[in-house]
């Protein structure tokens, strides 16, 4: 796996935009990655297809948003990039697809983008363009609701890094790209397998069912770290994967979860179906693999 060449960061000049910036400013000063800014335009007939507005209105509608999209990427954050190798991009089209058609075309390695979201249950909310993206990328997805609020400088090397596995097929990926952050920040990295429930009536098959799962779980992650070549704390937690992720996540002060994702089949596993309540309730962003 190569390092960060490219890190994509898709803005609508929003605060939100902004948030997410300061990570991928992060990151791309430490990796010395190309940092591409891009703005997807949708076009007037999108929003306005379905009224009764002639032709030359939606032109000159079009125009003066370009117009004015392109101004705003020049100056988006022109100072707080500074020093930086920033490509700007203004764009036309549906927003996700092309982000995601952008990405995989230009080998980028790392997309950058908050949630969405507004109003007080915004938490509970993953924005259409980030959940289309998030399932139809290539490329890990760095993501979460706390992008929107980062403070102006998150330059500090990142200290703790989560990795959470499902020991599917996707595992060895997931933890080779925690590896890779925990290397660059010399962050303490943390391997994290959540299993079912624990049976409730507490018996001794039960408890001996307890044992099996944790001794299998933890001989499949030592395993798993010594394929990838890894030096990690391991933890197996049970319970609901969502909230036991994000449980140990607060208990271990991590700055960052890593998660497994498939390329265009969701997230493997028992993460699959998870991963969408892990972004939004980890308290701290989350990178798909």
């Amino acid at each position: 796996m190569r390092s960060l060449v490219r890190i994509l960061l898709p803005a609508d000049f929003s605060e939100r935009s902004a948030g997410a910036a300061r990570y991928a400013r992060t990151l791309a000063s430490r990796f010395g990655s190309e940092l591409i800014l891009l703005h997807v335009l949708t076009p007037p007939q999108y929003e306005f297809g379905a009224l009764d507005i002639g032709g030359s209105m939606l032109n000159e509608l079009y125009r003066s948003q370009a117009e004015t999209a392109q101004r705003e990427m020049e100056s988006f954050l022109a100072s707080e990039l500074a020093g930086l190798n920033v490509r700007r991009l203004v764009l036309e089209g549906d927003p996700a697809r092309k982000i995601v058609e952008f990405a995989h075309h230009e080998s980028v390695d790392l997309i950058v983008m908050p949630t969405h979201g507004y109003g007080p249950f915004r938490r509970f909310i993953l924005g259409s363009n980030t959940a289309k993206v998030l399932h139809d990328a290539d490329c890990p997805v760095w993501t979460g609701v706390h992008l929107e609020e980062a403070p102006a400088n998150v330059d500090a090397p990142l200290a703790s890094v989560l990795c959470a596995v499902d020991l599917g097929p996707q595992s060895s990926k997931t933890l080779f790209w925690a590896a890779l952050l925990a290397r660059e920040f010399g962050a303490r990295l943390t391997l994290l397998h959540a299993t079912a429930a624990d049976p409730d009536s507490g018996d001794s098959s039960e408890v001996n069912w307890r044992v099996d799962v944790g001794e299998a779980a933890e001989q499949e992650l030592l395993r798993l770290q010594r394929f990838v070549g890894a030096e990690a704390d391991l933890i197996i937690e049970a319970g609901e994967p969502a909230a036991a992720i994000c449980s140990v996540a607060q208990r271990v002060g991590a700055d960052v979860v890593v998660i497994g994702r498939g390329s265009a089949a969701g997230v493997f596993g028992r993460l699959r179906t998870n991963a969408y309540a892990i972004i939004r309730q980890s308290p701290c962003p989350v990178v798909s693999v």
